[in-house]
């Protein structure tokens, strides 16, 4: 039946409006990548579009393909179904052209792997933090003043990581129970958080702002927690504010603590003040 390639010719129409849509309208609807702000990010997004504009292709060739033979061979009165084995050679092309394809992508992209994800190839700067994902929040430990980590000086957050901008940030990703994913989509960087391995990531920004840290792994019920802030500071005197001032409150917080008189023993020496002199 001819109405089965109408159908398909609708379908394939769809899909591919909808995949035009994002490139060419929808960055501000959000139908398309964030606005990249990261030195890295310009060589991720080639990549994408490269993949993108080649499976597209293939797509729409395909999708024609099928359509075309869907109306031209469709059932019709005194027409016989003709079977054969197959055609070699039309096998023989069919793999050898995704076969050039996957190998040219996977050469091509080596260098871009190379500088984000190997270790040579990071930036020559210490840590800036080390981040260790949990259920479900991501805890934060800086180095202190004596710029070392695992020190009596280390400041601890939360869910908020601090960087400088236009810096190369790099910490150490660590995950202390299941497996999660370290993922800033405007740094194009996402990396896994595997349990007993401490893994380097670094990023940087070129835009100083807020940015939004999530999980990209589904690591439990309470997944959707995983939520955190990155803040990008103007500048390395702004961070280093920032810094004084929180390990400041750090500070203050766990001497008050420390010498707050506990509520029972303020209960027990209100009743001895109040009790009469035997």
């Amino acid at each position: 039946m001819r109405n089965w390639s109408l159908l398909f010719l609708l379908a394939f129409l769809f899909s591919l409006g909808a995949s035009l849509y994002g490139p060419l309208f929808g960055a501000s609807s959000g139908w398309w990548l964030p606005k990249n702000v990261s030195t890295m990010g310009r060589q991720v997004d080639h990549l994408f579009l490269i993949v993108f504009w080649i499976t597209g292709v293939v797509f729409v060739a395909t999708q024609v393909a099928l359509c075309w033979a869907a109306w031209k061979y469709a059932e019709a009165p005194g027409r016989r179904a003709v079977y054969f084995h197959g055609s070699q050679r039309l096998e023989v092309v069919w793999t050898i052209i995704p076969s050039a394809i996957l190998i040219f992508i996977a050469l091509y992209q080596m260098g871009t792997w190379a500088s984000i994800k190997f270790r040579s190839q990071m930036p020559k700067v210490q840590p800036i933090a080390e981040v260790t994902a949990r259920q479900f929040q991501w805890k934060i430990r800086y180095p202190g003043p004596d710029g070392r980590l695992h020190t009596p000086d280390d400041l601890f957050a939360v869910n908020e990581l601090h960087i400088v901008k236009d810096a190369p940030a790099k910490i150490t990703l660590k995950s202390q129970d299941v497996l999660h994913s370290f993922f800033i989509p405007e740094m194009r960087i996402k990396q896994d958080a595997v349990p007993g391995l401490e893994i380097p990531v670094w990023f940087d920004a070129d835009e100083p702002r807020t940015y939004e840290l999530t999980c990209a792994e589904l690591c439990g019920w309470g997944h959707y927690k995983m939520r955190a802030l990155v803040v990008v500071h103007k500048s390395q005197r702004e961070f280093d504010d920032w810094m004084t001032a929180a390990l400041a409150e750090q500070n203050r917080s766990q001497l008050k603590a420390a010498t707050a008189p506990k509520a029972g023993g303020n209960q027990v020496a209100s009743a001895l003040e109040g009790s009469p002199a035997r």
